[in-house]
């Protein structure tokens, strides 16, 4: 017997991976963290016994319910599964599978649809934040075709508009959580900002890299990673974070300056690989400790003065664009609009099945028990 529990994949952004609704997991977190190891195949390098894609950005699992915050429609757990360990990491945010949240909640009728557009109110559960998603609804219906198109995913789509409302200190509470711009780590200067996501910025020449160079390139030395890794580590610490060893944040960004038009080069790693585009909450965090007196992506971006309104981000599959307004030089830093268009696809929908052992589902939802 085996434990049968609704699912849909969902690609938003440039990842992909299940949306559940809440009701339809254990609620005690222990046992989801078990079930969702198995519905993706995890510890596994190809995760070949789930639905895991076999990197970062296609093992993401997000668990949607009504909210019952006064400002949102839904609350966005995201959870990252990781492939080889048997670890549950729902502590960051993830913004492409963000992306994919407002199709999914207005057609699993958590919100109700508007002729044209339909805004979702979002609330992170992961980082206590809130964003705006604005879904393209023509006749009361999610439609997916369109002509937007994103770098990283081929064809075009119908657009998704984010706008992150409350993303300073999304995890640290902080927006430079060692409450300085610059630090040293082992003889590297590095920048720890959190917005949207907490990352630890560094200059791409510090590694011997140029800052151009493809994921596949950048995955292939090894040398690198333990560098890195250990850097990571050591900031998580000053960060407030305690031991990070076992957590994907805080991520990590090598950076350099634009060479093809944009306001900054980046190579986002998450942490264990290099994002083949770049996530959502990575732009909105380098984007904005660009205009962040003495960080190293202001010491690098192109734009001067302190950059606002659009900011083009280069990454390895081309570019991606937020429009930024905010203000990091007062007393208290502020974010009036950090928005984005990128897009989303419902890939399939059924049932996923895991072990009954893992979780006896049918005790609870009998219509769930399958041979």
């Amino acid at each position: 017997m085996q434990t049968r529990i609704p699912c849909v994949l969902m690609r938003g952004g440039t990842s992909r991976g299940p949306f559940f609704l809440a009701s339809d997991l254990p609620a005690d977190a222990a046992t989801r963290d078990a079930v969702l190891l198995a519905v993706m195949g995890s510890p596994h390098e190809i995760q070949v016994d789930g639905i895991g894609g076999a990197h970062s950005v296609t093992s993401k699992v997000a668990i949607i319910s009504k909210s019952k915050h006064p400002e949102a429609d839904v609350d966005y757990l995201f959870a990252q599964v990781q492939i080889k360990e048997r670890i549950v990491d729902t502590k960051p945010n993830c913004g492409n599978m963000l992306v994919a949240v407002g199709p999914f909640a207005i057609e699993a009728g958590l919100v109700p649809a508007k002729a044209g557009e339909t805004t979702v109110r979002i609330f992170n559960v992961n980082t206590q934040s809130l964003v705006e998603s604005i879904v393209q609804t023509p006749g009361g219906n999610v439609t997916y075709a369109g002509e937007a198109a994103i770098d990283g995913v081929g064809g075009t789509a119908a657009p998704v508009k984010i706008n992150f409302k409350s993303a300073i200190g999304a995890v640290t509470g902080k927006l430079l959580p060692t409450g300085k711009p610059l630090d040293v780590i082992d003889g590297v200067e590095v920048s720890c900002v959190d917005v949207a996501m907490p990352v630890v910025l560094m200059r791409a020449e510090a590694f011997g890299k140029t800052g151009y160079e493809t994921a596949t390139e950048l995955d292939a030395d090894q040398e690198l990673f333990r560098r890195m890794e250990t850097i990571r580590r050591k900031a998580g610490a000053l960060m407030g974070m305690g031991d990070v060893s076992k957590l994907v944040v805080p991520k990590l960004g090598l950076l350099a300056k634009p060479r093809h038009g944009g306001a900054i080069s980046s190579r986002f790693f998450v942490p264990d690989a290099c994002h083949k585009a770049h996530p959502v909450t990575g732009t909105v965090c380098i984007a904005s400790a660009c205009a962040i007196p003495g960080t190293i992506a202001s010491q690098l971006v192109t734009l001067r003065p302190a950059p606002q309104g659009i900011i083009e981000l280069e990454h390895p599959s081309g570019k991606i664009a937020i429009d930024l307004d905010a203000d990091f030089t007062a007393g208290k830093p502020v974010i009036r609009r950090a928005a984005l268009i990128r897009t989303a696809r419902r890939v399939f929908d059924g049932h996923v099945h895991v072990p009954e052992n893992v979780w006896a589902g049918a005790a609870q939802h009998p219509a769930r028990a399958a041979a």
